[in-house]
């Protein structure tokens, strides 16, 4: 599914109470309740879409300490070209499962919670599924929230990295990088993709000086093999001083029953997330490096 995708235009809705909160095991946020929606005849949908008027949202949340510092408002975005096997919101992968948003009701909302960001150091999050699937929509939200003087965070797992051009970066204050594997056999079994778009969207960011938080899924027999943690923490290390934390997340189940109600197979039905300890020795990996690491 692309950014260009011919459904007639879905009704939208408006954005209503937030959940507050969170946490890194949350899944994606609580709906579009609140957000304005039109509709639209496809042709006035298509250039909408095309100029990044209108983009395709899954869900939304206020949360604190989880997408970046401070207090956040996170705009889940539809559509991702990933399949990541312990993807726990399955239900972003498609944009047709999304609803049409306009970028100017999501920015409104942002205005709103200005004060809040202010007093707490946060800002707006564009998230997804994998939010540059929608350059247009991203750039729109990006540049809005830059002329409120309000920091914008993206969460990105850097494949289409090359869809974001140095105008937007320049008002990008911090990217969520997932690096999900340092060998490109892994990553193509992880994701399904290869590794090489990422690795390169992240030197492109480290040589801007764009402030960098990794993240890192351990997931026991699939992402754990000790050379495989060393490459993504030799990758990292390499990025330098753009790089301010590590996340290694441990891999949960939190996801697996909408596997089930997508009618989709999940192959990591038997895996057991990994212990305290196991995880902590993946940290002092990183640690070892000179990361700092959570």
């Amino acid at each position: 599914m692309t950014a260009t995708d011919e459904r007639p235009g879905a009704p939208v809705v408006p954005l209503g109470l937030p959940l507050v909160g969170g946490s890194h095991t949350r899944t994606a946020g609580h709906g579009t309740a609140g957000l304005e929606t039109t509709e639209a005849e496809r042709s006035e949908r298509l250039a909408a879409v095309r100029e990044g008027r209108v983009g395709s949202v899954h869900s939304w949340e206020l949360v604190t300490a989880v997408d970046g510092p401070g207090t956040r408002l996170t705009v889940f975005l539809s559509g991702c070209p990933l399949r990541c096997l312990y993807c726990h919101n399955p239900d972003t992968m498609q944009m047709r499962r999304g609803t049409d948003v306009t970028a100017d009701e999501i920015l409104a909302r942002v205005a709103r919670y200005r004060g809040v960001f202010t007093a707490t150091g946060g800002g707006l999050t564009i998230s997804g599924g994998e939010p540059l699937m929608q350059p247009a929509f991203v750039r729109r939200l990006v540049r809005g929230a830059a002329t409120m003087d309000v920091p914008v965070a993206i969460d990105t797992s850097g494949y289409l990295g090359a869809q974001l051009d140095d105008a937007t970066l320049d008002d990008v204050s911090l990217v969520l990088l997932d690096v999900k594997s340092g060998d490109p056999e892994t990553y193509r079994r992880v994701t399904g993709r290869e590794l090489a778009p990422t690795l390169e969207f992240s030197r492109r960011l480290a040589a801007r000086g764009t402030r960098l938080w990794i993240r890192f899924v351990l997931v026991p027999g699939l992402t754990d093999d000790p050379a495989n943690v060393a490459a993504v923490a030799d990758h990292v290390a390499s990025l330098g001083p753009a790089v301010e934390r590590v996340e290694v997340l441990p891999f949960h189940q939190m996801g697996r029953d909408k596997w089930a109600e997508l009618g989709l197979r999940y192959e990591l039905e038997d895996t057991e997330p990994p212990t305290p300890e196991a995880t902590e020795a993946v940290r002092d990996v990183f640690r070892a490096r000179g990361l700092t690491t959570h």
